[in-house]
């Protein structure tokens, strides 16, 4: 980025992305692709967007725990060692990977979460008895492994299935559920963070613009409301993703 106000524009999509991702999840399929479109190699592209998803991460905790919405528990712990042991494996793959084939998966995955947003159920939790003991607690913790690979390799939708998870093999509420994400997406990102940077695969410059963005925008969100609509979000990321995920097949 050569001009001073590709800076503002960066951390102006950070502030909406941050807000995003602390609703709804999902603010990787805006941030990883334009990085790409910017000019980033698609691995440097990869982990450098791991920079504003730490900070991000680290307010929203913060956030939440200003609230008193702070969850200490094993159940973290442990889906946070498993995660952060899936994203390892994750991460060495999406270092490996050849860049035409990155581009083409996340185009692929792009258009699949895009698919899961719109059939992804709407449980009425208050129905069901919260459960993060015996099988439940085995389920989760195998999920999360899965995840943590997932999220290792391209991180993209990541908050989406963590929030499926929790919501449907846990039954727990939105507000712990993203409580949960927060703590356990800082944990694995980190181990990811070192990972990408010690391949050199990090644009810091660019990495920490974004975050300045994300992070405003998640700790804000975080302490206003997780409870809020986010319907109308989530129809604009959708026409956004479909976009984006055309050009990453056709135009890489």
């Amino acid at each position: 980025m050569e001009e001073w106000y590709h800076y503002v524009l960066l951390a102006l999509l950070g502030l909406v992305v941050g807000a995003l991702n602390t609703l709804a999840a999902g603010g990787s399929l805006l941030t990883l692709p334009i990085l790409i479109f910017i000019g980033l190699p698609a691995s440097v592209a990869n982990g450098t967007n791991r920079i504003a998803v730490l900070t991000q991460g680290i307010a929203n905790v913060a956030g939440y725990k200003s609230k008193g919405k702070a969850i200490a528990s094993p159940f973290i712990l442990y889906l946070s060692i498993i995660a952060t042991i899936g994203t390892l494996i994750g991460s060495k793959l999406a270092i490996d990977i050849n860049e035409t084939a990155f581009n083409r998966i996340l185009a692929i995955v792009m258009v699949l979460i895009v698919i899961v947003m719109l059939v992804q159920p709407r449980l009425r939790i208050d129905n069901f008895e919260e459960t993060i003991t015996g099988k439940r607690q085995f389920w989760a913790i195998v999920s999360f492994f899965f995840i943590g690979i997932y999220g290792g390799f391209i991180q993209a939708g990541t908050g989406i299935f963590v929030l499926l998870v929790l919501s449907t093999i846990n039954h727990l509420t939105l507000m712990k559920s993203n409580v949960i994400k927060a703590v356990v997406m800082v944990v694995y990102t980190s181990a990811a963070l070192i990972l990408f940077g010690l391949n050199g695969k990090l644009d810091w410059e660019i990495g920490l613009t974004l975050a300045s963005g994300q992070t405003l925008g998640g700790w804000i969100t975080s302490r206003w409301s997780v409870n809020k609509g986010d319907g109308i979000v989530k129809i604009l990321l959708i026409i956004v993703v479909i976009f984006m995920s055309i050009k990453l097949w056709f135009f890489n």
